[in-house]
């Protein structure tokens, strides 16, 4: 009863907003739902909330009219202010316009660097989260004035230096560098975060940050609703040589200056340009990612000699021309923009209707930032829809390389789809092993400020002259859905080898730490179990023996997260298994390329399926044959289904002619 009093009191909840000189501002319905789950689970008790709307969704309009919604705590009147938490003075003054249009009649501040310096006086300010790490920039912040904190580009919560300035601000976030008193929070500042990318990144380390995401909605669904333009997938299968190229062990993507050696090459900027002519010479606005300062200067050069204006900007680019750019491009003055780290995060140009991703990535956050550029609506235009072009390798898909299709659901190499068509062009090979994603504000600070190292030289002998390449064209997005209980999209979830044991159960082992398993409840989430390896010594295990005492392998299991949809479920456990299981040692024997799974069988391996082999209309001669053709991967798979029950569910079947040992469903 007192929580729904205290809301009362908390909230306003116009139906539209008025002010002396603009218009009511209309909300589309998703917004205003939004908005309602905001309040209702603020009013609910909860302090630290996300919401994950897609690019081109109005995020900053949605937080900036839920600050006129939230009024001073009942035990505060002073409480009135506003502080929005953003990465760049780009998405600050974007920030700023909006709250301009919205509500003129605030005094908004920006704080940030030497040229924008608040008072901490004003009704809303913006500050970049670098300049607020600055301990006597954020001292003019007083937690008593503030009644709310939004955090845009929430996805960096969980960094350091994230958390370093929110401690401030709530005793529930922690920090090794940060000691307040409580004295000092008279009340509890709702902190509530918007992101594009909440639902594919690191949900755990959120988790430390916000207790839970209240409003969630895919590109899919506003695609459906005809919130987001349509969209025309072109994935370019050419074969990349990746094989020199690094792994950032910070931030889990490629190494930029390493990318850059292999991806800024004449062949494949030839590629580049020839594939838009082929595919978007039509688009009136064409926005392009590259790996490097020199990678968009020669892509750049390299459009233009083939008599297509496209300009370039980077960091070194001056503010007054990066301005100047940036509005001549959404007026339509020339055609292509080379950029590379600029226009990722918060660039608000509707009219693009085309975006070429010359640079692969490992980082879903990046690339769903990426192909969101294009996806705003923008009818006076005449846009009709978006054609997003990236490049793939066409023979060995590599694990955790994002493209348009695994964004949106399905490996490209597993589809099926009419209007594929072969072009004479050219071939590269391309072979990597990789790690599990770590981005965080630091991290994606320096995969920036190494992308914009313009010392790299293009030493390529190495790479293979034009041969072949494949286009696919995906021209309906829809064909990318599959549903998340489906048993086979396991595999393509993850690079892990999880393991499908049927009923809607997964299993992923741990080599000698045990195992997590994820299952479906009654409820029907997914609640996933981690169940840690027991440690006995050779001594303890010669004393059961002795004593004929039986001793279990594991220790008790315990939950560790629960969620709507497999996918998130995964994608949780993954990081559970990186972040906690695996902090200190490697993590590359669980993916389901290791080396390790295509040595052959061992005999204790062996022998476990040969006497849990009983039903089979093999002989026990081609029983014996089949077992001693196994690798170990396929033993493990095997093993470990038998373990989790999936014999009862699943019928035993080989393949003639394959060396694998395959399961089917009873029918």
């Amino acid at each position: 009863m007192q929580c729904w009093k205290n809301a009362r009191v908390l909230f306003r909840n116009p139906s539209r907003r008025y002010n002396s000189t603009i218009a009511p501002v209309v909300l589309r319905p998703y917004q205003e739902h939004c908005l309602r789950a905001c309040t209702d689970a603020l009013a609910s008790g909860s302090t630290r909330i996300g919401v994950s709307l897609p690019t081109g969704s109005g995020k900053t309009t949605v937080f900036i009219t839920l600050l006129s919604r939230i009024s001073p705590p009942a035990e505060n009147s002073q409480a009135t202010k506003s502080l929005i938490v953003v990465n760049s003075i780009e998405l600050a003054r974007q920030s700023a316009d909006q709250l301009a249009r919205l509500f003129p009649h605030w005094h908004v501040e920006i704080e940030q660097g030497t040229k924008h310096q608040a008072s901490g006086l004003a009704d809303v300010t913006i500050a970049t989260y670098q300049t607020l790490n600055n301990e006597q920039r954020l001292l003019k912040f007083d937690p008593k004035t503030l009644k709310a904190i939004i955090i845009d580009e929430a996805h960096h919560a969980a960094a350091p230096s994230y958390r370093r300035l929110l401690a401030k601000f709530d005793l529930d976030i922690k920090h090794q560098d940060v000691e307040i008193d409580s004295k000092d929070l008279t009340h509890k500042i709702p902190i509530i975060g918007f992101s594009a990318t909440f639902g594919r990144h690191d949900r755990l380390a959120l988790g430390s940050i916000f207790e839970r995401i209240v409003y969630h909605r895919t590109f899919l669904e506003m695609i459906k609703e005809e919130w987001l333009c349509d969209v025309r997938f072109t994935t370019v299968q050419a074969k990349i040589d990746l094989n020199n190229v690094t792994i950032n062990s910070r931030t889990g993507d490629f190494n930029p200056t390493s990318l850059a050696h292999v991806i800024n090459a004449d062949s494949i900027n030839e590629l580049v340009v020839r594939t838009w002519i082929d595919r978007a010479s039509t688009r009136k606005s064409t926005l392009v990612f590259c790996v490097n300062v020199a990678h968009v200067v020669a892509l750049a050069q390299t459009f233009r000699r083939y008599g297509i204006d496209a300009r370039y900007l980077s960091a070194k680019t001056p503010a007054p021309e990066r301005k100047t750019l940036i509005r001549e491009f959404r007026e339509g003055v020339f055609p292509v923009l080379v950029n590379c780290a600029i226009l990722t995060e918060g660039a608000d140009i509707p009219n693009i209707d085309c975006v070429v991703l010359a640079r692969p990535t490992r980082s879903r956050n990046l690339y769903a930032q990426m192909i969101g550029r294009g996806m705003r609506q923008s009818p006076n235009t005449g846009k009709a829809d978006c054609r997003i072009i990236d490049f793939v390798d066409n023979q060995s898909r590599v694990n955790g390389l994002v493209t348009s299709p695994t964004l949106f659901g399905l490996n490209p190499g597993e589809l099926e789809v009419d209007g594929v068509s072969t072009i004479l062009y050219t071939s590269f090979r391309a072979i990597i092993s990789l790690f599990l994603l770590d981005e965080t504000p630091e991290s994606l600070e320096r995969l920036a400020a190494d992308s914009q190292d313009s010392s790299i030289t293009n030493s390529l002998d190495d790479v293979p002259n034009p041969m072949s390449i494949t286009y696919i064209d995906y021209d309906d997005p829809f064909n990318f859905e599959v549903p998340d209980d489906k048993p086979g999209h396991i595999t393509i979830l993850s690079p892990f080898s999880w393991i499908d044991c049927g009923n809607d159960i997964y299993v992923l082992e741990l080599l000698s730490k045990g195992f997590i398993r994820v299952e479906r409840s009654d409820e029907g989430h997914f609640v996933a179990r981690y169940t840690p390896a027991s440690y006995i010594s050779k001594q303890g295990k010669e004393f059961s023996k002795e004593m004929k005492i039986k001793t279990s392998p594991y220790l008790a299991s315990r939950e560790i997260l629960t969620h709507e949809t497999l996918s998130d479920a995964i994608s949780g456990c993954d990081t559970f298994a990186s972040n906690n299981v695996f902090r200190n040692t490697p993590i590359t024997g669980l993916l389901r390329s290791a080396e390790w799974r295509t040595k052959p069988a061992s005999d204790a391996q062996k022998k476990v399926i040969l006497k849990r082999w009983v039903k089979s209309p093999l002989s026990e001669e081609e029983k014996l044959l089949k077992v001693e053709a196994m690798n170990k991967g396929n033993a493990a798979t095997i093993i470990t289904r038998l373990r989790h029950g999936a014999q009862v569910r699943f019928s035993l079947i080989f393949y003639l002619g394959k060396m694998s040992l395959n399961f089917v469903y009873n029918k």
